[in-house]
């Protein structure tokens, strides 16, 4: 098949991921459709896939309204709270130590300054929990306020989006909702004085999966490549990740006939972007033991960003794995070595002691700081070209192993 007919495939596959509504976080019907997709695709090339359920939640909220008297300020509903209708008095802390001092049993608590720069790790978080993260929880739930105000500046870790929700737990239950840095100094000026905040929200229970297409998997190795099926709710996540999944496909198609040494394993993992990461969750739960049989994870992430190029990086790979993998990738103009990072699902297989790749886009900072987790990451920023090269560059990687 020539190069044209994959870039059409391409962007055939990029649009209708991008095109399942409401969305693609774990749990929707969007998810749900996108899974089932992809499943379908696999399984038309000859895979053996697994698609089998796990629990998770879904979750919807109605208008909030944040107000003193006649006058109503911006707040947006952080995703998996509780609702709430609350008249009491508002409380403000900025720092660890202000929270362990304050009363705030039944009032409305304004988390501004130093305690709101970044997003807190979810409470049961397994993969990376910060101290100072499960402080704040702790405190917050010996305190008990009866709701919740979070005021972020832009911060890194919450991507592009501003503002950003501080808390997004499902295993939290105190309401919450979260405002710019700007309104939290206007709202801090209403200390002392009694808040309505009302909002209502559902938690709803869903399942979502994982796919997990194989060839030869009774091979006593496998090379796994991966990328991640879910989206944040507040945007299409063309590049985060339904350019990897695109590339995932294309993959697929691209090894129908193969019958090499080595088992392949394609897997679409479903909550990257979600409070419990429960499809890594539920993928360690059921192919984790086996781990040892892993020769190489790929992770691709954060592809085919219209500015610049590919870029791979390696983690705990012997020499020899090394060498394979810079001369294959070496052989594509379109692709080159950045740095190392360490916020994707490669790390499932590098905390397990398996060598891995990652793939994303050379400007993956400016996709992060711009456009990750908004609306504007969008099918239009994803070349397709880039897409079909690296699924090229990774199906030779694999035929040298």
């Amino acid at each position: 098949m020539n190069t044209e007919t994959y870039v059409s495939k391409a962007q055939t596959y990029l649009n209708t991921l991008c095109g399942f509504r409401p969305h693609r976080r774990t749990g929707s019907a969007g998810n749900r459709a996108a899974t089932d997709y992809v499943a379908g695709r696999m399984r038309g090339w000859g895979y053996e896939v697994d698609a089998t359920p796990f629990r998770c939640m879904d979750y919807e909220s109605g208008r909030v309204t944040f107000q003193t008297g006649q006058h109503s300020y911006e707040v947006f509903v952080s995703p998996f709270s509780p609702g709430v209708e609350v008249n009491a008095q508002l409380v403000s802390v900025s720092t660890v130590a202000d929270l362990e001092k304050c009363d705030c049993r039944g009032r409305v608590l304004l988390l501004k300054g130093e305690i709101a720069a970044e997003p807190l790790m979810p409470k049961n978080f397994v993969f990376y929990n910060p101290d100072q993260h499960k402080q704040i929880y702790a405190l917050l739930e010996e305190k008990q306020p009866a709701a919740i105000i979070t005021a972020s500046p832009r911060s890194g870790m919450a991507g592009a989006m501003y503002p950003f929700p501080m808390i997004e737990d499902g295993d939290f239950d105190i309401p919450s909702v979260y405002c710019t840095d700007t309104t939290g100094e206007d709202v801090a000026t209403l200390v002392g004085q009694p808040v309505r905040l009302s909002f209502e929200a559902r938690r709803i229970p869903a399942t979502a999966t994982n796919v997990i297409a194989t060839k030869k998997g009774s091979a006593t190795r496998k090379i796994v490549v991966c990328a991640h099926i879910d989206c944040k709710p507040e945007t299409l996540g063309a590049t985060d990740d339904a350019s990897g999944i695109t590339v995932l496909v294309l993959l697929a198609e691209m090894l129908a006939d193969y019958d090499g040494p080595v088992g392949i394993e394609l897997a679409a993992i479903n909550g990257e972007d979600y409070y419990g990461a429960p499809g890594e969750m539920d993928y360690l739960r059921r192919y984790g033991e086996p781990m040892g049989k892993i020769t190489l994870a790929v992770n691709i992430d954060g592809a085919g960003y219209k500015e610049g190029k590919s870029a791979f990086s390696l983690y705990e790979c012997p020499d020899e794995l090394q060498q394979k993998a810079r001369a294959v990738f070496g052989r594509y103009p379109g692709i080159v070595e950045g740095g190392q990072w360490y916020q994707g699902d490669h790390m499932l297989f590098v905390q397990g002691g398996r060598p891995a790749v990652a793939i994303t886009s050379e400007k993956a900072m400016e996709l992060l700081t711009a456009v990750t987790h908004t609306p504007k990451d969008t099918p239009n920023i994803v070349d397709c070209r880039k897409l079909v090269e690296i699924a090229g560059a990774v199906r030779d990687l694999i035929a040298g192993l």
